[in-house]
């Protein structure tokens, strides 16, 4: 049995929600949703320096999703292929956010993000910040424009461990699950 989006969706939809979606991810969405956040965060007694912590992992998380997500059939009833994709931003405690996001990826993929985020999540923040450095000044870049910076901003802006997870969708693809914490 394939893995339900809707549902994952559904079950991480709840509490003091800023702001959710799940369907295709487009620029345009992506900025209308930046512009939301960032008025949510205005209008709330945050302190100035969370809220652009807030804004900045949530504007990596979302060009991630633009990047990154694999164009796949059969999602939430639709027989057409689309960059489906699933955010949420949450806030829940006093000096606490939530974001999760969920996109398909290819199975082949699953190995290299593991390991990715496994060795995110296991550095300090000092090598982090070498890493970032280190891969900035090397000016490569993956096949998608990328070189690997957005997991380490976020790693490094966040101070937390990232939490994931891979559902099996189809024997080609898996929907990757992702929740960061910032406090």
């Amino acid at each position: 049995m394939s893995f339900k989006a809707e549902e994952w969706f559904e079950s991480i939809n709840c509490g003091n929600v800023l702001i959710s979606y799940q369907g295709e991810v487009s620029s345009e969405l992506i900025t209308s949703s930046l512009e939301v956040v960032e008025s949510k965060l205005d209008e709330s007694n945050e302190d100035s320096k969370m809220k652009r912590k807030v804004y900045n992992v949530l504007v990596e998380l979302l060009q991630n999703l633009f990047h990154h997500s694999e164009m796949v059939k059969g999602v939430a009833g639709n027989n057409e292929a689309m960059k489906y994709a699933i955010f949420v931003v949450t806030k829940p405690g006093e000096e606490l956010y939530s974001i999760y996001t969920g996109n398909f990826v290819k199975n082949s993929r699953i190995q290299f993000l593991t390991d990715r985020v496994e060795q995110l999540n296991a550095m300090s923040v000092e090598e982090l910040k070498e890493l970032y450095k280190m891969i900035l000044n090397n000016e490569e870049f993956s096949d998608k424009g990328g070189g690997g910076l957005g997991m380490i901003d976020v790693a490094r802006k966040t101070g937390s461990k990232m939490e994931y997870s891979f559902n099996e969708f189809s024997d080609e693809y898996s929907f990757f699950c992702l929740n960061i914490n910032i406090n």
